[in-house]
């Protein structure tokens, strides 16, 4: 496995871990690379998905106090670190409920240690994270929105090119597409959108890439 750090400066920031793996789902197995963020600043910071390689993510935390590991959604390859992860900075792993038969595929003998729900806000660093439910990529998945970055957190609900895959087990194409314009696209159009693949983009890049009603 590896892994490539890239830092962001500000006292407020987004860093991202990129960590390499596979997923696997439905009898397939992909190789895969992932974004792990952490949100916040000098003293604390929020994980969004424990992908692949705990002890990088960890070299990443630096020591800061871990709020969360907040799961974007429950496909292996952004949980399959996430319980030691969660040994290693003692925070608590978060996930929408509608996504633990997924989870214990995965992790039988864990389970997560606090539930998701449409609407939460979770605090980091003195700002907001605002859970958005976005089921349609799985049953559970979950963006994270945070007004004081302008960005929203994704994992793969959408992507730079537009929605997430669908066609597999607990996955929904019409579903994803309304979950995207109901709840993501009608956030501001300079919203930067980072993803649990690939590279940043923005609401306003993907809105022609998302299918009328």
């Amino acid at each position: 496995m590896t892994a490539r750090l890239r830092l962001v400066p500000g006292p407020v920031r987004v860093e991202r871990v990129v960590t390499a793996g596979t997923f696997s789902l439905d009898g397939d197995t992909f190789d895969v690379d992932n974004n792990v963020w952490l949100v916040g600043d000098d003293e604390e910071v929020l994980i969004v998905d424990a992908a692949h390689d705990a002890e990088a993510i960890h070299l990443a935390v630096a020591g800061r106090r871990v709020t969360a590991i907040v799961c974007t959604h429950a496909h292996d390859d952004h949980i399959d670190a996430a319980a030691e992860l969660a040994g290693l900075t003692d925070a608590p792993l978060l996930l929408h409920p509608a996504d633990h038969e997924l989870w214990a595929a995965t992790h039988p003998d864990r389970k997560p240690d606090g539930e998701l729900t449409d609407g939460e806000r979770l605090a980091v660093a003195g700002i907001e994270v605002q859970v958005i439910h976005n089921p349609g990529h799985t049953w559970g998945s979950c963006s994270l929105y945070v007004p004081f970055l302008n960005a929203v957190f994704t994992g793969d609900t959408l992507f730079n090119g537009g929605p997430g895959a669908t066609g597999r087990s607990y996955s929904d194409r019409p579903t994803i597409e309304a979950s995207i314009r109901d709840r993501l696209l009608t956030l501001p159009a300079d919203t930067v959108v980072h993803t649990g693949h690939g590279q940043d983009t923005t609401i306003a890049a993907e809105r022609p890439n998302v299918p009328a009603a």
